[in-house]
């Protein structure tokens, strides 16, 4: 399993230690050092189910500097995963990829009933 975060995020540390408590092996991967790549993030979104938009890190400061909210929704999927693989800041974090699973964000509850 992959641990994707950035460790100055408050919420990457509750899942890290969340992950911890729950004894789940992990590799840890800081998204600024090692960027998700374009076919990574296609295979995670494929594999989460979840709409693109649920990658993008909304509330960062280089997503409202890049005034995303209102390009987004203009971009196709492709140029949207392009986008995201430039910079880590704008994917949303935490991360865990696992075999048969990608989540995005620190949902507790979640993490618990699909994870333990």
């Amino acid at each position: 399993m992959i641990f994707i975060c950035y460790p100055k995020c408050s919420t990457c540390q509750k899942a890290k230690k969340w992950l911890d408590e729950h004894d789940i092996v992990y590799n840890e991967r800081h998204i600024v050092e090692e960027n998700p790549t374009y076919d990574e993030l296609k295979e995670w979104h494929k594999k989460s189910g979840l709409p693109l938009k649920r990658f993008f890190n909304t509330s960062g400061l280089l997503y409202k500097e890049m005034k995303l909210k209102d390009k987004l929704s203009e971009m196709s999927e492709e140029e949207q995963l392009k986008l995201l693989a430039t910079n880590g800041m704008l994917v949303k974090r935490p991360i865990v990829v696992g075999d048969d699973m990608v989540f995005v964000g620190f949902k507790e509850a979640e993490w618990t009933e699909k994870m333990i």
